[in-house]
Formats: C-alpha cells, structure tokens, sequence
C-alpha cells in the first residue's frame, strides 16, 4: 500500500441502509477509509410512509428515531470492520440522490450498495447518483474473494484519462494490479474524419496503439511501482469492458455522458458496465473544465 501525496477530501461518503445487502457497500467504504486514512460519513434517509402534505408529528419522531439508531448500528458496525478515522454519521429525508449529492463536498468519493444482480432499475441511486454527481462513485455488489486486479477502459478523452488516475491510484493503495483496456471498434462515437480508419484495422490498432500509451505511460511514471498491463482490442468498449471485468475486483470507468444534451444520463459504456458488470464498478466524472464546456 502507498501513502497518497496530492490532497484529498476529508472523508469517504457511504449511502447506509442497513440491510445485508448494504453492508458490503459498508466494508468497501471501511477499507477506502483505512486506505486513504480518511474518516467515514453515513448516511440514511428515511422514507416518508404517507402522501406528501400528510403531517403527523408523532410519526415522523418514530421514524427518525429509528433512522438516529439504525446510524447508531451502522457506525458500531464500521467501528468494529476497523474504520480508520471518525465515523460521522447524517440522517436525512428522502430523495436519496439528491441528499448524497448535497453531502458529497466533503467526500473524496461516494460508496452505495446495487442490491440487484445484474439490470439495474433506472430509478436506482446507484444508476442516477453518477450522472448528478461530480465525484466518483462506486456501486458495490457481491462480496467475493478478492482477485487483485483492477481494470480500467481508457478511449483518449479527458474523461477516461480521470478513471485512469483514478484506477491505478486504487491499485497502488491496494497492491493490486492494473489493466487497462481500450475496446477500439466504436464507429459512432468517432468525428468524420477518422471514419476512414474502420476499413483498415492495421492502421486503426497503430493509431490506437499510439494513443493508449500516451494514456498510459505518465500514470505509470507516477507508480512505477504498479504492474500494468495494457489490452488493445478490435472489440466495442462494452463488450471489452464487461469481458475483462470477469476477473476483476473493480472496474473504472469515465463517463463522458449524452454531450449535454441530458445531463442527468450516463453514457452508452459506463451506463452498460453498470448495469451489468459482475464485480464493482466506479464511474469517475471528468474534470470539472471538461464537464462545463460539454454543458
């Protein structure tokens, strides 16, 4: 494990609910934790049973106070999974995105659970939070034993570029390695003028090959200790992401989203992945400059 040099955010930001399904979003944010020597932030909203407009005093103190001791279990819970810091812990009131995307300032990512296997529902905040938000966000799911290895899709945007540092500075903090991916077959997300390279494939893999190490090569520089291999592939991104992540303990993805058309989607790749990756999946937004000329 390394000890980052940049600065970080204060805290890791977990959306908590308690339910067995949960806890392996808690143990992943725990681990952040010890990894990054950061403190945790819990967060639960409660629901609301009734219609909006409906007041009821008495409840809503039940319901919070039920929300005050589920926190109370969670905190005792990352306690005893060893958090490293503080464990902070905020109760609030539905919508879930929205409120942990108010929390977020302070969070140097955001951890929630996908209780479901594979397709996601679109309403999930696991689906929604990483499209709202400008920090990365993990959606965990299964709890297998750990393989070692993080993969990360890289296509020469400057929002691939992000999940790249992103990627490897996980793997360094966990010793795992690293591979990273570049499915190069996406001929409608290309401009004009390199259609033509779809009907040479010795030219499009040499023109790829040039970009991907470009990518690459600074992040290596940056942890040479990091064993990286690099995967070139006449594939579509989604099919080469997916493959690779059969091994993987997490797979990194940018998100370079609908072009500003609508802010609140994910990409076609990073919607794909986490829809339906078998592993966790963390979705990093692009510098913040580059979200702002997309817009």
């Amino acid at each position: 494990m390394v000890a980052l040099t940049r600065a970080q955010r204060p805290n890791i930001l977990v959306g908590y609910d308690g339910t067995e399904e949960n806890d392996v979003a808690l143990r992943w944010a725990v681990e952040e934790t010890r990894l990054r020597r950061l403190d945790l932030m819990l967060c639960y909203c409660w629901h609301w049973p009734y219609p909006q407009g409906h007041v009821d005093g008495d409840v809503q103190a039940i319901i919070q106070r039920a929300g005050e001791n589920l926190l109370r279990e969670g905190a005792h819970r990352a306690r005893d999974l060893a958090a490293n810091g503080k464990v902070h812990t905020r109760l609030r009131r539905e919508p879930v995105c929205e409120t942990l995307v108010r929390e977020s300032d302070d969070a140097e990512l955001i951890v929630v659970g996908s209780h479901e296997r594979y397709r996601l529902l679109d309403g999930s905040t696991a689906v929604q939070l990483p499209a709202r938000t400008h920090r990365p966000v993990i959606a965990v799911r299964g709890a297998g034993r750990p393989r070692g290895l993080v993969v990360a899709g890289v296509d020469g945007s400057a929002a691939a570029d992000a999940a790249l540092g992103f990627a490897i500075e996980e793997a360094a903090l966990r010793d795992f390695d690293l591979r990273v991916v570049y499915g190069v077959w996406e001929p409608g997300a290309v401009p004009e003028f390199e259609l033509p390279l779809f009907t040479d494939e010795s030219k499009l893999l040499e023109t790829r090959a040039a970009m991907l190490e470009k990518a690459v090569h600074p992040w290596k520089q940056r942890y040479p200790k990091v064993h990286v291999q690099v995967s070139l592939l006449l594939e579509r991104p989604r099919e080469a992401l997916l493959a690779a992540a059969a091994d993987a303990d997490l797979l990194v993805v940018g998100d370079r989203g609908t072009g500003g058309l609508d802010p609140l989607l994910l990409g076609a790749t990073s919607s794909a992945v986490l829809h339906h990756a078998p592993c966790a999946v963390a979705i990093v937004p692009p510098p913040r400059h580059v979200a702002q000329r997309a817009a």
